[in-house]
């Protein structure tokens, strides 16, 4: 008895089916990779932005409360206005304390960016040190203080990932 070929079922695929069912899928899943590797890419970016943003904004904050906590003149140094020093009396069971708030950029462990440090002390005693924002630009055209009249300008520029945010803020210290 013989068999013809038509006589055959087909039991699986041939290789050129295989081959490009292979090729569609590495298609497909090269496309999917891009496209995950575009939004971790793109949250990194986002993330490194918000920080600086952040320091920034936690450094003019508390720059600002102290300025108009302070009492005239401000004293700014020659190093782009660092460090910036602050005084201000506080009345405390009814004896004056002079408070001294200094501003001041520090290294950081590693690279070239700076912290921005706030040392306040009472009466001339030990300070207590506080680091207020973290990856300050220390160029002097990005990070600053200068005084424009009675009105402090204190520019600042944080660099986190290669993302970078800068805000100018304008204070205006209390009179008297």
């Amino acid at each position: 008895m013989k068999t013809s070929l038509a006589d055959k079922k087909q039991a699986g695929f041939t290789l050129i089916e295989l081959v490009i069912v292979i090729g569609l899928a590495g298609i497909i899943a090269a496309a999917i990779t891009g496209t995950i590797l575009g939004v971790f890419s793109t949250d990194a970016r986002t993330r490194n932005s918000m920080s600086a943003l952040y320091q920034v904004r936690q450094a003019g904050k508390l720059v600002t409360e102290d300025v108009l906590q302070a009492k005239p003149p401000l004293n700014l140094g020659e190093n782009s206005g660092f460090p910036l020093t602050l005084t201000q009396d506080k009345i405390v069971d009814g004896t004056t304390h002079t408070h001294t708030v200094t501003y001041s950029l520090v290294d950081m462990p590693a690279g070239e960016l700076k912290r921005l440090k706030r040392s306040e002390s009472v009466d001339g005693g030990d300070p207590v040190v506080s680091i207020v924002a973290e990856y300050i630009d220390p160029d002097p055209d990005m990070t600053r203080c200068s005084l424009e009249g009675d009105v402090l300008v204190f520019k600042v520029t944080a660099t986190v990932g290669g993302q970078s945010k800068t805000e100018t803020f304008r204070v205006e210290p209390r009179v008297g």
